[in-house]
């Protein structure tokens, strides 16, 4: 594979695994994102001009898409509409992207035969008892509890029955939560990093006892990319990293890492419909394609992540003080 296309590559994880396709392969790059209020052109500066082109455009554009499969030989979707929030309030964006975006983009990989890895979610499965010893697998039921969910379970669904009754040459994954750089200040880990960056107290939902299963967005994109690489076509993966740890312990370690008290948050309002728990076994792609992350303890991870928000304040302040003032009209 020489000519990738990379859905979303202007967003949170997509942009990560773009720099990870300039750093670790030889592949050129074509990043098509809509520049929804999640894109940002400021996370792909810096990588070069020869090996990375930017298309600004909407998956669900049929004829763009067409055009861009042509001379692809592989496409890793990472568009979509991905917040929780933001779905109870409005899911009609959810199902336009998540959906028709999708089904847009299994039409070309059909037409063009081209190679396709979908990016989905362990939210797809519903959630876990705070005290359930058991894990999510590949043959977890689905379970989805908001319209985020629902629409990638849903577009999960599309990409198996156009392996099976198309033959589209595809392979999804199903990851765990991820933090890192270039992730927008709307989400829990940099939102509190930037509030205590700011001067303002962090905000935990409810009592903050709902647990996630935490992964770098560079160790993502390299399982992401072994999965491209290596993976069986028709499969699904699960990527995680065994990095469990609830809401509360998070926040109570951010503010320690950045020499706050452990105990200045305040608590707010629960978001409607809340998962308890997360949790991946990643057992499959760790021992059919030989994967293990690099950030194995959350707690460097999360110091990298910090460190970089710090000496990126360029980057996130534009979108900071919209989004406070929309959780604000929340009473979150």
């Amino acid at each position: 594979m020489s000519n990738l296309v990379v859905t979303g590559g202007a967003g949170f994880i997509g942009s990560n695994f773009v720099h990870h396709l300039v750093e670790h392969t030889d592949h050129h790059v074509t990043v098509l994102d809509k520049l929804t209020y999640a894109g940002n052109r400021a996370s792909l500066e810096g990588l070069p001009e020869n090996r990375v082109r930017f298309v600004q455009g909407d998956i669900a554009d049929a004829e763009l898409v067409d055009t861009l499969f042509r001379d692809a030989d592989a496409v890793v979707h990472y568009a979509a509409e991905s917040h929780n929030d933001n779905s109870l309030d409005d899911p009609r964006p959810f199902l336009d992207t998540n959906i028709i975006g999708t089904y847009t983009l299994l039409e070309a990989a059909r037409r063009h035969d081209v190679r396709l890895h979908h990016i989905s979610t362990d939210e797809v499965y519903g959630d876990l008892e705070l005290d359930d010893p058991e894990r999510f697998t590949e043959n977890t039921p689905y379970n989805p509890s908001s319209p985020y969910s629902s629409t990638k379970a849903g577009s999960d669904l599309l990409v198996r029955a156009w392996v099976r009754s198309f033959g589209v040459r595809a392979t999804i994954s199903n990851c765990s939560n991820n933090y890192g750089p270039y992730q927008h200040v709307e989400k829990f880990i940099p939102r509190q990093i930037t509030n205590v960056i700011r001067g303002i107290r962090p905000k935990l939902y409810g009592t903050g006892e709902n647990v996630r299963d935490w992964i770098h967005a560079d160790d993502h994109s390299s399982a992401v990319l072994t999965i491209l690489e290596s993976g069986r076509i028709g499969e699904t993966y699960l990527i995680g990293a065994d990095g469990e740890q609830n809401n509360k312990d998070v926040v109570e370690l951010i503010l320690e890492l950045m020499g706050q008290d452990r105990d200045a948050y305040d608590l707010v309002t629960d978001r409607p419909g809340h998962d308890l728990r997360y949790a991946i076994d990643s057992t499959k792609l760790r021992r059919e394609l030989g994967w293990a992350p690099r950030f194995q303890d959350f707690r460097s991870g999360l110091a990298a992540t910090i460190d970089w928000y710090r000496a990126h304040e360029g980057w996130w302040a534009p979108a900071k003080d919209a989004t406070e003032a929309f959780y604000a009209s929340k009473g979150q």
